[in-house]
């Protein structure tokens, strides 16, 4: 990897990261929004993280290609809560910054459409992990 581009890495992560914590605030522990929330609810910057209808749920991309089992642990995967068994198969590893925007766009939008303009996130692909077995099966395929 050149020095610019994980050099442009850091600096779009740490960006980014600004953007998160800016989203992430106010918590609904917080005694502020627990006092005054109608500050918060009346901002749409927060409306994609304070409605009473959103259920968290953990998400992670995985690559582990020394644990890999056809289907039962795919080289590359997507996992979603605290299941022990959920490998969903992904093509191919993600970059970091396909990662941060596939979590701004989907969970953060209001803030990604607000803050990231002028942001360039990176479309670098890494080559296919998948095997033609998992294909058959429901998985993620980024282009």
């Amino acid at each position: 990897m050149h020095f610019w581009y994980l050099e442009k890495m850091v600096l779009l992560f740490l960006t980014l990261l600004k953007v998160l914590i800016a989203t992430l605030i106010p918590s609904p522990s917080l005694e502020v929004f627990q006092n005054e929330p109608e500050l918060y609810e009346d901002d749409e910057i927060y409306a994609d993280i304070i409605a009473k209808n959103i259920l968290p749920v953990p998400i992670r991309f995985d690559y582990d290609p020394d644990n890999y089992k056809e289907i039962d642990h795919p080289k590359c995967h997507l996992t979603l809560g605290q299941f022990k068994n959920c490998r969903i198969p992904v093509c191919s590893p993600i970059t970091p910054s396909t990662f941060i925007s596939f979590i701004l766009r989907s969970f953060y939008n209001t803030a990604f459409r607000e803050f990231t303009s002028e942001l360039t996130f990176s479309s670098n692909l890494f080559s296919e992990t998948i095997s033609i077995t998992e294909k058959k099966l429901l998985h993620i395929a980024i282009y």
